[in-house]
C-alpha cells in the first residue's frame, strides 16, 4: 500500500459524506413543496414498514402542495396516518383518491428551526468527515511504523489527508449556508 493509495481512498469516503449532507438538506422544509419532503415517511403496510415513495406516487402540483396517490387504494388511511405521525407540520386531506399537502408558510420561529437543524446536520457531517480523515492517518502512521514509507512519505500524505478534510469541510459549510439563506429567505 502507499500514500497515493490512501488519499485515493479518502476522497470517495469523503464525497460520500457530502452527498449524505445533500440529501439529508433537501428533507429540510423551506416552505415550498418537494417531493423529498416525504422522504422520512414509513407507511404500516400489512404490519411492514413500507417507505412511503415506494407505495404511492408523489407529486408537486403548486409551490406549496404536495398530491399522494397510494397505487393500492385501501391503504388510504395508514397512509394519511403514517403522513400525520411523521410530524411534517402538514395535515393531510384525503377525498378518497388522493391526499392532498398544503405546505405552511414559514414562520419566523420555525426558519430559526430549520436553521439551527441544518446546523446539527452539518456538524453531524464536518464529524464525519474527520472521522475518515482519522482512519486515513491512522493507515499512513501504520504504514510508517510498519516501515513501508518514509517518514517524509508520511507527513506529504497527513497533508494531503488534511487539505482533503478542509476542502469537504469547506463543502459542507457552503451548502449548510446556502440552505440557511434559502429557509430565512421564502
Amino acid at each position: 500500500m502507499s500514500v497515493d493509495s490512501v488519499t485515493n481512498e479518502t476522497k470517495p469516503k469523503m464525497d460520500a459524506v457530502v452527498e449524505d449532507f445533500k440529501r439529508k438538506l433537501t428533507n429540510v422544509r423551506t416552505g415550498r413543496a418537494t417531493v423529498g419532503l416525504l422522504d422520512a415517511v414509513m407507511v404500516d403496510y400489512y404490519g411492514t414498514l413500507t417507505p412511503l415513495n415506494q407505495m404511492a406516487s408523489i407529486a408537486v402540483p403548486e409551490p406549496a402542495m404536495l398530491t399522494v396517490q397510494p397505487w393500492d387504494a385501501t391503504q388510504m388511511a395508514a397512509v394519511e396516518k403514517a403522513i400525520t405521525a411523521a410530524n411534517l407540520g402538514m395535515n393531510p386531506s384525503n377525498d378518497g383518491k388522493i391526499i392532498r399537502l398544503t405546505v405552511p408558510a414559514l414562520n419566523e420561529e420555525r426558519r430559526k428551526q430549520f436553521a439551527k437543524q441544518i446546523h446539527e446536520i452539518a456538524e453531524e457531517h464536518r464529524v464525519a468527515v474527520r472521522n475518515v480523515r482519522h482512519a486515513s492517518n491512522d493507515s499512513l502512521k501504520k504504514m510508517l511504523k510498519d516501515k513501508e514509507i518514509s517518514e517524509d512519505d508520511e507527513r506529504g500524505g497527513l497533508d494531503d489527508v488534511q487539505k482533503l478534510t478542509n476542502t469537504f469541510i469547506a463543502r459542507i459549510d457552503e451548502l449548510a449556508k446556502n440552505k440557511e439563506v434559502e429557509i430565512m429567505s421564502v
